[in-house]
């Protein structure tokens, strides 16, 4: 008979533990699993949260032209990357994720503030910023079409007038996968956009919670800002199904 093990707090931080694991060891995969029983390994892997600005892809790269002066809100910021990045720019970052080793590693690596808070906790507490970032696909972050709006008014309060967001995210129509497509279609037979997906990250024997993640065509992007305070500036094309928007405040 197999015997259920309970999993503690940091048993759950698999995103987390993986990155410490990099960290430490310089080897680790990370591996998504999605409701429908959906599992795929990340294809680029946990050195991509390591990357230095040299390694980044060539649209992340053109995104941080686009950022204004004033503080960087670093949203989901992982191992640091972004912020590490931006700091050696002279920017005053503060890095959040709901991850306490992911906030650990950012720490080691020498982020002067990463703190331990999740996208939806975010407000005046943290003062005013000039700049959101969400790189690494981190628009996943906003959950559903009903909290993109949300965070967005929210974001829009704790900016300055000239503030932009400078977020990546996934078209999710950009696959002809079998099943890909018909999850896409049971999403939207939930009332849910086709690109919400419901997944856990796994490592080892480390399960995180299920939790929502936004994948949204341009299309969509446009209609979820519509009527947030902000707009689309620019978007920025990768060669595969990736691209960045910037979003300043109408």
């Amino acid at each position: 008979m197999s015997k259920q093990v309970a999993l503690d707090g940091a048993d759950r931080d698999a995103f987390g533990r993986m990155l410490m694991d990099y960290l430490v060891r310089g080897e680790a995969n990370e591996v998504v699993e999605r409701e429908d029983g959906f599992i795929g390994a990340s294809r680029m892997g946990p050195p991509t949260y390591f990357a230095p600005y040299e390694d980044w892809r060539a649209h992340e790269q053109q995104a941080m032209q686009w950022l204004v002066p004033g503080r960087v809100l670093d949203v989901g910021c992982g191992a640091g990357r972004v912020g590490l990045y931006l700091e050696a720019q002279g920017y005053e970052v503060v890095g959040i994720d709901n991850s306490p080793l992911a906030v650990e590693v950012c720490r080691r690596r020498g982020v002067k503030d990463a703190r331990l808070l999740s996208v939806t906790r975010i407000g005046s507490q943290l003062g005013q910023f000039g700049n959101i970032v969400m790189m690494g696909n981190n628009w996943g972050l906003m959950g559903s079409f009903k909290r993109a709006r949300w965070l967005l008014r929210k974001m829009h309060r704790m900016t300055t007038p000239e503030a932009r967001i400078i977020a990546e995210s996934n078209n999710p129509y950009g696959t002809e996968a079998a099943y890909h497509l018909a999850y896409h279609a049971y999403n939207r037979q939930r009332g849910r956009m086709s690109g919400q997906l419901r997944i856990r990250v796994r490592y080892l024997t480390s399960i995180s919670a299920w939790f929502d993640y936004l994948m949204v065509s341009k299309e969509e992007m446009a209609e979820i800002v519509q009527g947030t305070g902000w707009r689309i500036r620019e978007t920025m094309d990768s060669e595969g199904s990736n691209y960045v928007v910037i979003l300043e405040k109408c």
